[in-house]
């Protein structure tokens, strides 16, 4: 069978990101605060280095007051400015949530016909609460089905067809009892529940799911069709309460970023002002620790200044490092692949590691 689309990616995100691992965890898993903090350490030690190195020394950058005064007042400026825009747009994105009392009712219906299908797939009367339990069951009736698939094509006599179930049912329970696990106990409003959800690939397994019905449908019984359509509609349920979470974590990431970017702002104003009105080359002779203090005390100042902006950077770079690798739902890989191999349904080669993405690239 060969594989016009593309070749299998793999299943956990890390696995299917190119960057490295340090890359990949400043990306994603590394606390928000400690990131911000990173960046704004990285800005005080290249600014004390390259002043403490320059050639013209202290006396000669500051001999008068007007360069320092220069800085923080720019600095200012882009603070107010900057923090306002943020926030405006921050405001507009989380206005979309307001409106009349007949959106709401529509939202309200959308959710519960969602949650009463899902109900009735999963045969429970009620459905999780909770993202981490609701995103848990779904994974857990995808591999129930993926179990039943398995048995109905057991007694078909085609073994082609039988390994390529074997190996791709396998697979999917390696990879739904892996998100279970980390799924369990995770609570909504940490990364750590779409961390995992985006380690399902739902979309290549909706995709090859339906492949190897198309592939084998003169071959396959009432029974097994039954069995990969009920796989086929628990797939495509996780795909939108995945996206549904998502979305909700990054209104609830854009919350934490307005209020950071506002704690934030409080020093960084108080830090320009002051070094504005205050600051004077003459107040701070001689060195710490061998470096000229008046290097440090600037170098301090504009890193504090600079926080609200170091918060925008670290949580931007999640954001959109997520959306990047989740533009799309349903069977889409939106990546490079290799177009001349067969499809390999039971190891990924390394380079689709290296080059694969989620169903989003």
């Amino acid at each position: 069978m060969s594989d016009s689309e593309g070749s299998r990616p793999s299943d956990t995100m890390r696995e299917r990101v190119p960057e490295s691992s340090r890359k990949f965890w400043l990306l994603l898993n590394a606390n928000r605060w400690l990131v911000a903090a990173g960046i704004s350490g990285v800005v005080f030690l290249v600014l004390t280095i390259v002043g403490q190195l320059h050639p013209t020394g202290t006396p000669g950058l500051f001999s008068q007051a007007d360069p320092i005064e220069t800085l923080f007042q720019g600095l200012l400026t882009a603070i107010i400015t900057g923090v306002t825009l943020v926030l405006t747009l921050s405001q507009l994105v989380l206005s979309q949530e307001q409106g009349p009392v007949g959106d709401q009712r529509e939202r309200m219906e959308g959710a519960m016909a969602f949650r009463e299908d899902v109900e009735d797939v999963i045969e429970e009367p009620v459905s999780p609460a909770q993202p981490s339990a609701f995103l848990r069951s779904l994974v857990k009736l995808t591999r129930r089905h993926a179990e039943a698939v398995s048995d109905a094509v057991e007694d078909i006599d085609d073994e082609p067809l039988n390994d390529q179930v074997a190996t791709f049912t396998e697979n999917l329970k390696r990879n739904a009892d892996a998100v279970q696990s980390s799924l369990k106990g995770s609570q909504f409003g940490e990364f750590d529940v779409i961390f995992s959800a985006l380690n399902y690939n739902y979309s290549w397994k909706l995709y090859a799911v339906r492949r190897i019905r198309a592939e084998n449908e003169d071959v396959l019984t009432e029974e097994a069709h039954h069995a990969f359509d009920e796989l086929s509609n628990a797939l495509e349920l996780f795909g939108p309460a995945r996206e549904h979470f998502k979305t909700l974590y990054f209104q609830w990431a854009l919350i934490d970023l307005s209020r950071m970017m506002l704690y934030a702002s409080i020093p960084a104003l108080l830090t320009a002002v002051g070094g504005i009105i205050y600051l004077e080359p003459a107040l701070f002779p001689g060195t710490v620790f061998g470096v000229r203090t008046l290097v440090v005390v600037v170098s301090a100042g504009v890193a504090v200044s600079l926080l609200p902006f170091a918060f925008l950077f670290s949580y931007i770079l999640r954001i959109v490092t997520v959306a990047k690798r989740t533009l799309s739902i349903g069977p889409f890989i939106l990546r490079e692949t290799d177009r001349s191999r067969d499809l390999d349904w039971g190891e990924t080669d390394a380079k689709n590691e290296a080059d694969g993405g989620d169903e989003g690239e």
